[in-house]
């Protein structure tokens, strides 16, 4: 298949990357230069802009940072909007506003161009691996015929509803990967403060009900200092605040998200917003005057 990729980031380019291994014909843009290259070294073709891309495809893709960069690669100048024709297909896996990827929808709708929100989780790992998770909202004759690709970059793609349906279960996704991992330095810095190795304590509960994908993930991450980003605390800010905004909307209490959302705060002012999000646990090493390491459990800083 033809397919217009925009957005080739930490996500996007192995997502784009699988793609092309399976054999599709790509046609991408990005303003990193370096990624577009990568990928025409792979056989795809680098296009000026989104205009392009959707003209010379049957589906194109975005994968941005927020709601205001698929808005205007969608409908600004020189966007998909502009290159719309008889049988395109327009799936957005970027993360954004529920609200947006309706306004979206609902202008493209009008120019006779389907769309899909579909939303990914997984971090780098799983998107270099095709192992993610896709979330996907819109018309489900649209996502039936779409379906197959989305299955070329993930293990798992569902269908959860209308256009925004898929932004919203990501919400609800990010909500509990932010607590969750949260719960997992507040947990594990007890252990090391009371005089245990957390390591220890990491292998003891992992199996049991405790356990989780996000503890598997990123407790060792945390023992290891490895902050390098899978997931940046910038992007996780940005998730948290579509979903406080969309929670306040529909009166839906966020406590919990409320406070997690402000501790990552507290690492954006430390210098920290292109960490790994597993860097929540500097947030309660400076509480506790520890750092947390593997080992024999220190109680001084």
């Amino acid at each position: 298949m033809k397919i217009g990729f925009i957005g080739l980031g930490i996500m996007g380019r192995p997502m784009a990357k699988n793609l092309v291994k399976a054999g599709h014909e790509l046609y991408v843009n990005d303003f990193n230069k370096d990624a577009v290259s990568e990928l025409v070294s792979l056989g795809a073709t680098a296009v000026a802009n989104a205009k392009e891309a959707a003209a010379a495809a049957e589906l194109v893709i975005t994968m941005l940072p927020n709601s205001p960069h698929v808005k205007t690669v969608a409908l600004g100048e020189g966007g998909i909007i502009e290159g719309v024709h008889e049988g395109l297909i327009y799936v957005d896996m970027s993360s954004i506003a529920p609200l947006v990827s309706r306004e979206v929808h609902d202008a493209l709708a009008e120019k006779g161009l389907p769309m899909l929100d579909a939303p990914v989780s997984g971090g780098e790992p799983k998107a270099i691996d095709g192992t993610m998770s896709v979330m996907v909202g819109g018309d489900k004759d649209v996502f039936d015929k779409v379906a197959p690709i989305l299955n070329v970059m993930a293990g798992d793609v569902t269908y959860v509803g209308s256009i925004g349906a898929g932004n919203i279960a990501k919400l609800a996704n990010q909500s509990i990967v932010a607590i969750n991992i949260a719960a997992c330095a507040e947990a594990f810095t007890l252990a090391q403060k009371a005089g245990v190795d957390p390591e220890a304590v990491y292998k003891a509960i992992r199996g049991g009900l405790a356990g989780s994908t996000v503890m598997d993930a990123k407790v060792p991450m945390m023992l290891a200092r490895n902050f390098k980003p899978g997931f940046r605390i910038n992007l996780h800010i940005k998730d948290l605040g579509n979903v406080l905004d969309t929670g306040h909307g529909v009166d839906a209490p966020l406590p919990l998200t409320s406070l997690v959302r402000e501790m990552m705060s507290v690492l954006n002012g430390d210098g920290c917003a292109a960490d790994d999000h597993s860097s929540l646990v500097k947030v309660y090493e400076k509480l506790a005057n520890i750092e947390l390491q593997p080992g024999e459990p220190s109680t001084e800083a």
